[in-house]
């Protein structure tokens, strides 16, 4: 039995968004980082990657970069701004890159379920990178990376999401690279009957995030 939590979600407001958004924090370097972020201050590295507002030389799990991501959180919720939802949803989100596309869900799974290893995982991981990321999630009190999780196909879930997905998205915009990123809120029935579909699967499988999830 899986579980899926639906949560209130502190997000971009929609005109807004696709300055906020950003690659994950681990799929580019610092220099990168400080590149794709350049004349961006809503740019959503600058909280992932703190260390891009701060001397080049400096050590990257030097306390001062996790000092920076609380100030930088913190600027970000008010100029962007970012909001809270007013109850606990799901949320759609579909990946178009030319002819192809997916379609996935952001919402929360239980550190007990990992710990009791119904949540699966494939790779060892790396001390000083898991405390990288608790160290950020702890100075931070927030989650900023996600766990990109799996499971077996379900025509439940499946039916729900078409049927979601025909709806008014929160957020539809196209990103540098021309991907585009459309995320629908789901709440009420369907959020309901979302979390009773998955509660019917046996186990969810890590496919990206090993060390965040052990973070």
């Amino acid at each position: 039995m899986s579980v899926l939590y639906p949560f209130r979600a502190l997000r971009p407001a929609a005109a807004v968004a696709s300055r906020v958004a950003s690659v994950p924090y681990d799929v580019v370097n610092a220099a990168e980082a400080r590149e794709l972020a350049a004349g961006n201050p809503l740019s959503f590295l600058h909280v992932t990657r703190s260390e891009i507002d701060l001397p080049h030389d400096l050590d990257p799990y030097d306390a001062q970069v996790y000092a920076r991501a609380i100030e930088n959180l913190a600027a970000l919720t008010v100029s962007a701004p970012l909001v809270v939802d007013d109850e606990p949803s799901l949320y759609c989100y579909r990946l178009r890159m030319g002819e192809h596309e997916q379609v996935g869900m952001a919402g929360c799974f239980s550190v007990e379920e990992y710990d009791r290893g119904l949540v699966k995982k494939h790779e060892k991981t790396r001390k000083d990178k898991e405390d990288d990321r608790t160290r950020h999630i702890t100075a931070l009190r927030a989650q900023t990376g996600l766990v990109f999780l799996t499971y077996k196909a379900s025509a439940d879930v499946d039916a729900i999401v078409a049927r979601v997905v025909t709806g008014t998205p929160e957020y539809d915009f196209a990103a540098p690279d021309d991907v585009v990123h459309t995320v629908w809120r789901v709440g009420g029935a369907d959020r309901d009957a979302l979390v009773q579909a998955f509660a019917g699967l046996e186990a969810l499988y890590i496919a990206d995030g090993h060390h965040r999830a052990a973070s």
